[in-house]
């Protein structure tokens, strides 16, 4: 028995069947054996030309009988291209499908020929022809052959699901009839169609001789090596030394079966650090930093609603149970920042989220969902079926932002810029104060006195920091506070001002935007880890320090 496997390594085999257009859409599969031996013989002229014809025709001879397949499974696709068409002008364009059959990169499409046998050299050759084979059908569908051991081809050879429907037979209800390109054995080695007849005539009248010169085309000279563009020329149907030959295969040889999802470990280490890039035609500015946060928790609300039971929620929830404070389905965790009862999370153990400006354009264009705690397995399924959001009251709303998740970890294992270790942090967002100045009484703040602002938030963010970054829970005097002033203004970035920001809330009654807000840079005395948000709306990326990068 001989046993040839074929696997792509782009997951994608391209061939259209032979008397098929290409905008039809239709995928060869099985791979028709004509190409398959037309293939050898490409790889034995251009890679082991030097193999005389002599050992290389009995192969080739042996392998044109219809071979069985064992296919794998598969699916079909297509992509869609506009290519140069010249018809009417330089920039016509015509629209070109390239369907192919998708299948797993190491899932091998497997060749046999039961009755067929060849001697140790031979085997040796093939082998060799095969390994130069690297693509199959067009030349975007590389390929990997190799030639089985008898081991192997006797389980494959078991395992085939596709053959050549014997004569009188009728396919089972579970197969179907598919015509495939095979090589016929008695005139695929022939030369009737292949050979140019060269006239010449000499003298005149009695003396009038005829001269016929037969000259060979290719080499080797037979219907298998015939060019298409010479069939194409000649208007052959079919090629010669071809036939037809009615294959069965599974009816189901094309279904999608979906993977089984892996369990999710209900235990051990939660990710604490998820990562997103983010894209749009427009990408908002960083004074938008508040509405995107925003957005990014409403939509990821939205998918722990899908994930703990959409239809639950549907079917139970109404505005009046939704006023009392009711929920059908539990919205608890660090995603919405909630208890079981509904009540906000206390200790800053929930969900920061961190929208920033890594390329220094002045648009975000990353974010950085953090939460102390870690997440939970559903709402790790929550996170990675983030596509899109769409954040409210931005000038280029009508722009939604694409979300590309680039990956997730623990603390120790995973630190994107913002959570990365440092010891000098700077304003990424402004800082807004925790509570209202007071303008009265002993400890009042001299609101026309810039130094008076300035140690006021300076004190409210000392403050900050002992109480919600873990390394200084217990003292901030090694702690250095600076403000970072540009003409005597708070600048963030050496370009924005804190009142550029939005600073409130989309909730009623939020009063972020009449705080006092500023920008400094906090240097340690030794590296910690961020994140470090710290005061009004720290959760939703104001606040935000983040490592100093050097000029």
């Amino acid at each position: 028995m001989i046993a040839i496997a074929l696997t792509f390594p782009a997951g994608r085999f391209h061939a259209t069947p032979w008397g098929r257009h290409v905008n039809e859409g239709a995928v060869e599969w099985p791979p028709s054996p004509w190409r398959l031996l037309r293939s050898l013989v490409a790889v034995w002229k251009r890679t082991l030309a030097d193999e005389p014809q002599q050992h290389v025709e009995p192969i080739l001879r042996a392998l044109a009988v219809p071979p069985r397949f064992a296919l794998p499974p598969a699916s079909t696709g297509h992509t869609r291209h506009y290519m140069p068409w010249f018809k009417k002008g330089p920039g016509d364009r015509t629209k070109v499908f390239d369907a192919f059959v998708a299948l797993a990169p190491d899932s091998p499409l497997v060749a046999c020929w039961p009755d067929v046998a060849l001697c140790p050299s031979q085997r040796e050759l093939l082998a060799r022809l095969l390994a130069n084979l690297n693509f199959l059908g067009r030349a975007e569908s590389w390929c990997e052959a190799r030639l089985l051991d008898d081991a192997e081809a006797v389980v494959f050879g078991d395992s085939a699901n596709c053959a050549a429907l014997a004569e009188g037979a009728t396919p089972s209800p579970e197969d179907e009839l598919v015509r495939t390109l095979c090589p016929d054995p008695a005139t695929a080695f022939a030369d009737d169609h292949v050979i140019e007849v060269e006239t010449t005539t000499q003298g005149r009248g009695k003396n009038k001789t005829t001269t016929q010169v037969r000259r060979a085309v290719y080499e080797p000279n037979w219907h298998l090596c015939m060019e298409t563009l010479r069939l194409h020329d000649q208007k052959w149907s079919d090629p010669p030394g071809s036939t037809w030959v009615s294959y069965t295969r599974p009816r189901n040889c094309f279904e999608i079966k979906p993977a089984p999802r892996r369990a999710r470990p209900t235990s051990g280490p939660r990710p604490q650090v998820v990562r997103f890039a983010l894209d749009s035609k427009v990408l908002p500015l960083v004074t938008d930093t508040l509405p995107v946060a925003e957005a990014v928790r409403r939509a990821l609300i939205f998918r722990l609603v899908e994930v703990r039971g959409r239809d639950l929620y549907k079917r139970e929830w109404s505005r009046e149970r939704h006023k009392a404070g009711e929920q059908p389905v539990p919205l608890d965790g660090a995603i919405t920042g909630k208890d079981a009862a509904g009540k906000p999370s206390t200790g800053h153990v929930h969900a920061y989220y961190l929208p920033t400006d890594e390329d220094r354009d002045g648009r975000i264009d990353h974010l950085t969902v953090f939460a102390r705690a870690g997440f939970a397995p559903d709402e790790m399924i929550a996170l990675e079926r983030l596509r899109e959001i769409r954040p409210h009251g931005r000038d280029n709303a009508s722009h939604p932002l694409r979300v590309l998740l680039l990956g997730h970890g623990r603390l120790e294992e995973y630190r994107p810029r913002p959570v990365s270790a440092s010891r000098v942090w700077v304003s990424a967002t402004p800082y807004i104060a925790t509570r209202h100045a007071k303008t009265r009484g002993r400890n009042h703040v001299e609101f026309a006195s810039p130094r008076g602002r300035i140690e006021f938030l300076m004190a409210d963010l000392r403050g900050q920091l002992r109480a919600v970054v873990p390394d200084f829970a217990d003292s901030t005097d090694g702690v250095e506070i600076q403000p970072l002033l540009s003409d005597g203004w708070f600048k963030i970035g050496g370009r924005w001002r804190p009142i550029q920001f939005r600073r409130s809330r989309s909730k009623s009654g939020d009063d972020g935007a009449r705080r006092l807000a500023g920008s400094f840079q906090i240097t340690l005395s030794n590296e910690v880890l961020g994140p470090i948000a710290l005061g009004y709306g720290a959760h939703f990326g104001l606040g935000l320090f983040v490592p100093r990068v050097s000029e």
